[in-house]
């Protein structure tokens, strides 16, 4: 068998964590056994479904490096496959034409609750064996019901939840085409499924009462079933459901924060699957290790600071280049100004240690990019008279020395042994005259890049 999985959301807003990490589920498994991956977008809410929704899902897939092999697909242009598959369900009798009004239905479910049972279509239209139906209305256009089995099970044996059984008196039978001949939710998902033979589907445990509807209809059309696996839900620190409430929760609100794909996705695949104590690990270890026997029916808590942890990891061994592409239009955004400063890249990799977003990263960096203004009582503490004359000696030998770290270090030394000083003493005031903040990474690499002329230049100011 060739495995085939499918991420497959509807475009009625951004692209969550939840969905992303169904989609990376997906796609891994499918990676895993040099499968395929689809991707199939699910546009028939044509109320709610927007061109914006469509692009932030493959905005949000892009960004997270979750590449499909087919797709994407639309339902909105597999109409005319849908309709095909009404008419032989129609031909065959396992579904069929009814003209009750949802008026009409909603007065039999009230009957219905009334009596104590559960509220449900009453079957008036279902055609049996000796049965009389009703007379057609005349102006009335009728929807297409699938005749579900009355007797009997559904069972199936989900990946993360194990053996799953409802029974057929539980289920309704479900309207797969409106009046207007538009297809329904539950029918265009088990039509793309059979069509697109896809073998296991991963998907939100919100989906499982779908799911025995699904099968009856597959069986219907006498198609091969997927195996299922419902994956539960992400609930925020305060143990409830993830929403606004928690921060972001759209997948591309993240890249505007800060962080990085490969952080994100290594968190998401931790979030309801483990390989041991491994906590950190590249996409090829994850594919290489991925299965469904791993996935958790517990529900997972979302960690915002262990994702800050994970973006620290990946800042620090991420290319010093790429970071500062990255971080550029973020210093720009807050006028930064490059001409006769560090190169960029250079600076990334003084602070990038510290830092656990990109936007961080940004901010810490501007200190090279911007004049300095320090806080004039800051500068009254640290800037004394008894520290002035070891910084005047400071900025004469600045002239001379070889400009390196090592020797900054070593100049340091000499000028606090030669003024009977310590460090901090000759090293704030420095940093609040060259930096303008208290702040900063070690003092002799912040002088390096900054450079001589400025640094002397910087000094001579406040002397």
């Amino acid at each position: 068998m060739t495995v085939r999985t499918r991420f497959a959301p509807s475009p009625t807003g951004y692209l969550h964590l939840g969905g992303a990490r169904t989609a990376l589920y997906s796609w891994a498994y499918a990676r895993h056994f040099g499968g395929t991956f689809i991707l199939r977008i699910e546009d028939t809410d044509l109320e709610r479904s927007t061109p914006e929704a469509v692009q932030a899902i493959l905005d949000g897939m892009q960004w997270l490096g979750l590449s499909h092999d087919e797709g994407p697909f639309y339902q909105m242009q597999r109409m005319d496959r849908y309709r095909e598959v009404v008419r032989s369900m129609l031909e065959a009798g396992t579904a069929y034409l009814c003209y009750c009004s949802p008026e009409e239905v909603e007065a039999m479910r009230e009957r219905m609750r009334a009596a104590g049972e559960k509220p449900r279509y009453d079957g008036t239209w279902r055609p049996e064996a000796g049965k009389t139906l009703p007379p057609v209305p005349e102006g009335v256009r009728p929807v297409v019901r699938f005749k579900n089995p009355l007797d009997g099970e559904v069972t199936w044996v989900d990946v993360v939840k194990g053996p799953i059984t409802i029974a057929n008196k539980e289920l309704d039978d479900l309207i797969i085409a409106r009046p207007d001949g538009t297809p329904t939710y539950n029918f265009c998902v088990s039509v793309d499924d059979w069509d697109m033979k896809i073998t296991h589907v991963l998907r939100g445990d919100d989906h499982v009462n779908n799911t025995p509807r699904q099968i009856n209809i597959l069986r219907a059309l006498g198609a091969e079933l997927p195996q299922y696996g419902h994956l539960p839900m992400i609930l925020g620190a305060d143990g409830q459901k993830l929403s606004k409430r928690h921060g972001a929760v759209s997948v591309m609100q993240y890249p505007e924060q800060g962080y990085l794909p490969e952080a994100m996705l290594n968190y998401l695949a931790r979030l309801g699957w483990s390989h041991g104590d491994d906590e950190i690990f590249s996409m090829e270890q994850f594919t290489e290790w991925f299965n469904l026997e791993h996935l958790t029916a517990s529900a997972a808590q979302f960690n915002p600071e262990k994702l800050a942890w994970l973006n620290n990891h990946y800042i620090k061994a991420a290319d010093n280049e790429r970071l500062a592409g990255l971080a550029r239009p973020v210093l720009e955004r807050e006028g930064a100004k490059f001409d006769g400063a560090p190169e960029l890249a250079t600076v990334i990799a003084l602070v990038k240690d510290r830092t656990n977003t990109i936007n961080e990263l940004a901010d810490t960096a501007m200190l090279f990019y911007r004049d300095p203004q320090p806080d004039a009582a800051l500068l009254a503490q640290h800037l004394t008279d008894a520290v002035r004359p070891a910084l005047a000696t400071f900025a004469e030998r600045c002239k001379d020395v070889e400009w390196n770290k090592a020797a900054i270090a070593a100049m340091f030394k000499e000028v606090l042994a030669a003024h009977g000083l310590k460090m901090p003493q000759i090293a704030m005031p420095l940093r609040l005259i060259v930096t303008g903040q208290l702040q900063t990474p070690a003092i002799d690499a912040v002088l390096e890049l900054f450079g001589r002329d400025v640094v002397v230049a910087r000094v001579a100011k406040y002397l």
